[in-house]
């Protein structure tokens, strides 16, 4: 599986240099990129992960000794081609804050309580149709600091690893209806509307499970035209 980008699609991936985000003014490359010949043993090496996914890393939600607090939601959908063909055996990760919007990192002194019961990350497996499943909490919104009153909108990182370990992609899922949205640099970083609302998970109440957690679908799409913006392609 090749997880790369043809060059009509990154206009829909957020550049390196978006000055409203303003740690990318220092981050970005300040001259042209040289490009770096793959070798044999990159393109074919194996996937650090795909051998150690457990049968229950996908619940975040049974980690610990306890259930995390917060509103316990089911996210899944299918890894894509840019034909809509469901790609198998892709290792999908995601982490999150948890439901008060703090991350387990001694980074994060968000003055926001940590939760005993949960870690905040998980992997999956696609199956024979590129289909992934997680149970999880609604992370929170957290203050980040770019600016005056700054609030991330509540989202999910997602990483997508295909057999090699330079196949890796990494994007965010939000929630529909976010009023933070217009606020946010990051999210507003993928000028193209229509791209940015392919990062918007949808309500899937037909997978909502009575009494017990609310479903979103969220399909990756790789590359092509209807590609999921990404963090690492521009």
């Amino acid at each position: 599986m090749t997880l790369l980008y043809p060059l009509q699609s990154l206009a829909a991936h957020p550049p390196r240099l978006s000055p409203g985000y303003r740690s990318t003014i220092k981050r970005a490359p300040q001259k042209p990129l040289i490009p770096i010949r793959q070798t044999l043993s990159e393109l074919t090496g194996p996937v650090y992960g795909h051998e150690t996914v457990r049968e229950n890393d996908n619940d975040l939600t049974i980690q610990h000794k306890g259930e995390p607090l917060g509103e316990r939601i089911i996210v899944h959908g299918h890894v894509l081609d840019e034909d809509g063909r469901g790609v198998p055996n892709a290792l999908v990760e995601l982490w999150q804050a948890n439901a008060c919007g703090r991350y387990v990192h001694v980074v994060d002194q968000h003055p926001a309580p940590l939760d005993p019961n949960f870690t905040g990350a998980g992997r999956a497996q696609t199956d024979a149709s590129g289909y992934y499943r997680f149970v999880t909490v609604k992370p929170g919104a957290y203050p980040w600091g770019n600016h005056h009153n700054a609030w991330r909108p509540a989202h999910i990182h997602f990483s997508v690893f295909g057999h090699t370990f330079i196949s890796r992609l990494v994007t965010q899922m939000y929630f529909p209806g976010d009023p933070l949205f217009p606020f946010d640099p990051i999210f507003n970083s993928v000028t193209d509307e229509k791209a940015r609302a392919r990062m918007i998970s949808s309500f899937d109440l037909e997978n909502t499970q009575p009494e017990w957690a609310l479903c979103y679908r969220f399909n990756i799409v790789l590359r092509g035209r209807n590609a999921t913006p990404m963090e690492n392609k521009s």
